[in-house]
């Protein structure tokens, strides 16, 4: 049988000459979903970049279709779910522009530290004012690299070899990681006041979201610089504008910036900020990279195998997928909570599984890998997936155990997820009801938690005097609390206080509840 495959988008020359190797290949670009639908029913595999939008329109009506790769990391542009209920397999190249993000970061920082562009600039419009673009050496400096995956460590290799001293921060990173490298792993506001040098790797959720603020960039020492290669608005682009022109900054290199193109950025205007238009992989070597990684894994599934950064492979039979697949909701949003939850590195995570629930042991594989997605899903530039979330959870320094038990006490079926930091142990509990999935118990605290939307989650000391602040706080900051629940516990005692809220509560807001009289601890989660 000769397979026939549509590239969409405009796909490296040497991927395509490996799929012509193998099949029939057509490119066609800029089709619209129209178009796509009235063609796509005649091919076996799909290949695009960002520019096609694989639609659930499109997918229906691909009745031939086992394969889609995207060429490239993210695969926002997939219907990801109407491909697996389709039985296709969806596949990216994930590592593809790794070094070339890495290299891109390495080069903003020499060009920031030696002032190449605006002295590039000054002499072609004739200048020759060398004393104006003084430099600095990076040799002996200390840089700070806020998220430690893949590029990350990458970065820190490279500034190492510069004789830099590298220091990171990373909650789901153990410190053992970064020793074995050479590098001191830390908290990420001890990192802001060491580092000469602070460059960003993580990806923009809640908790990374203006990660650099004013009071933030305050703590750091006079004379800082700040790269950010990663996704705009890790940095708070209204609060490093005031900081550069204070002094108290000496510049800043980017290539993403919050609204991109960023036409009315005052960052623009100034002379030490270096910038770039989101190049981070636009290299020849990453497009040639994600063009052949997808060609060679369309092929390995048209030839019946599968593909090594499949993003939907199915673990589990078809007739048993509808009975599993509301706990695999559950455990990926007890993931989710867990990530949220932890203080440091998590060094272990285990997921039991009680009563009818475990006599699926041989599926099991589904509701884990979903947890350990909900988990790195926080962590991560990209998401996770069920094929690779194993994989980089064990990278990452975590055991992963599964269990099972017949006894599920008073509940038919029962999922619990305990996890282990350097700070200690702690356990999340949940049920599948007849409206959806609850988590019912948090470090043995019982409670009925509907897993989704915006939570605070508070350990307080239970007296008099101590929940009502807190609403009205909330109140006066007009975020309106949708559910409440407070642990029951004899007054005097320790106990948790949960918060459904209608809003996303600012970072300064959750500072002003933390340190509200009887809170010990409060944390703002997104479920």
């Amino acid at each position: 049988m000769s397979f026939k495959v549509l590239v969409s988008d405009p796909l490296a020359k040497e991927g395509v000459d490996i799929l012509k190797g193998f099949c029939d290949v057509e490119e066609k670009a800029d089709l619209s979903e129209d178009e796509l639908v009235k063609i796509i029913g005649g091919y076996d595999a799909l290949i695009v970049r960002s520019g096609t939008q694989v639609t659930a329109r499109i997918i229906e009506a691909a009745d031939r279709m086992k394969y889609i790769g995207r060429a490239g990391v993210g695969v926002d542009n997939i219907d990801c779910d109407a491909a697996t209920k389709k039985g296709i397999i969806v596949s990216n190249a994930p590592e593809g522009n790794m070094l070339a993000a890495t290299e891109h970061t390495i080069a903003m920082m020499m060009a920031l530290a030696r002032n190449i562009p605006q002295a590039t600039a000054s002499l072609k419009k004739g200048e020759w004012k060398r004393s104006k673009f003084m430099g600095n050496e990076m040799n002996g400096k200390v840089l700070g690299v806020v998220g430690f995956g893949r590029i990350g460590r990458e970065v820190a290799k490279r500034a190492q070899a510069l004789q830099m001293t590298v220091i990171a921060y990373d909650p789901f990173i153990p410190a053992e990681v970064g020793a074995a490298m050479g590098v001191e792993m830390m908290s990420v506001a001890e990192l802001f006041t060491k580092a000469d040098v602070i460059t960003v790797h993580t990806p923009l959720i809640p908790s990374t979201t203006h990660l650099v603020t004013k009071e933030s960039i305050a703590t750091m020492k006079d004379g800082v610089r700040l790269i950010n290669c990663a996704r705009g608005g890790i940095i708070d682009e209204v609060a490093l504008y005031e900081a550069i022109t204070s002094g108290k900054v000496a510049g800043a290199a980017l290539d993403v910036f919050e609204q991109e193109p960023p036409t009315d950025s005052p960052l623009l205007s100034l002379d030490k900020v270096i910038v770039t238009p989101h190049l981070g992989a636009s290299t020849v070597e990453a497009q040639k990279n994600v063009a052949i990684s997808v060609t060679q894994q369309c092929i390995e599934v048209l030839k019946g195998g599968s593909a090594k950064s499949a993003v939907n492979a199915p673990l589990v039979s078809p007739e048993l997928r509808p009975k599993l697949e509301p706990f695999a909701h559950l455990t990926e949003k007890m993931g989710s909570l867990a990530a949220q939850l932890a203080d440091g590195a998590i060094i272990e995570i285990e997921f039991a599984y009680f009563g009818e629930v475990a006599e699926m042991k041989q599926n099991l594989k589904y509701p884990t890998r979903m947890g350990l997605k909900g988990l790195l899903d926080k962590a991560l530039h990209e998401p996770a997936n069920l094929v690779n979330a194993e994989f980089i959870a064990q990278q990452r320094g975590m055991t992963v155990v599964e269990k099972t038990s017949a006894d599920a006490g008073d509940y038919k079926s029962l999922v619990t997820l305990t996890f282990t930091t350097e700070k200690g142990m702690q356990t999340i509990s949940g049920i599948i009801t007849r409206v959806g999935p609850r988590i019912i118990s948090l470090n043995g605290y019982s409670m009925d938690l509907v897993p989704k939307g915006n939570v605070i989650i508070a350990d307080h000391i239970n007296r008099p005097g101590v929940v009502g602040p807190v609403c009205m706080l909330l109140g006066k900051h007009s975020i309106n609390i949708s559910n409440m629940q407070v642990g029951k516990v004899d007054v005097g005692s320790e106990s948790l206080m949960i918060l459904a809220v209608d809003d996303v509560v600012p970072a300064d807001v959750m500072q002003e509840v933390a340190g509200s009289d009887g809170i010990i601890s409060a944390k703002f989660m997104q479920l």
